[in-house]
């Protein structure tokens, strides 16, 4: 059996408030319209938090204020394994498009069980859940 290897991937979860943006991934690419938190895979040279305000300039046009780690785990998906860091983030700058996504949503998280997370970020989700049921809303 050969061992794939990790690659090394950021996402954001950016809080408004009680409500954080999640993002529909397009059409076409894999995990195709399912949602998630805006990010994407660190760069060689990058550190993580660089990658992050890359990623989220690419695909939503803002500059974003990282905070702290949120989340790490590693997911293993039928064409990719991924090491994910999930930062705590607010936007800096700009408003939110859609420059990648096919769709982007400020949610509550009594809203999130509507929408079909892809699986690593459904750990994320389990987590901001968990947190709002018990009254613990890390911002940074």
């Amino acid at each position: 059996m050969r061992v794939r290897k990790e690659t090394e991937v950021v996402a954001a979860l950016i809080r408004d408030g009680d409500r954080f943006l999640i993002c529909q991934r397009p059409g076409g690419k894999a995990r195709a319209m399912q949602w998630e938190f805006v990010g994407g895979k660190v760069e060689p040279g990058e550190t993580k938090e660089q990658a992050l305000l890359r990623e989220c300039r690419e695909e939503l046009g803002v500059a974003l204020s990282v905070g702290t780690p949120f989340l790490e785990l590693t997911h293993a998906y039928p064409d990719i394994t991924i090491h994910l860091t999930v930062f705590n983030a607010v936007i800096a700058r700009g408003v939110p498009q859609k420059l990648e996504h096919n769709d982007l949503r400020w949610v509550r998280p009594s809203e999130a069980a509507a929408y079909d997370f892809c699986p690593a970020d459904q750990t994320i989700l389990a987590k901001i859940l968990g947190e709002s049921r018990h009254g613990n809303n890390n911002c940074q």
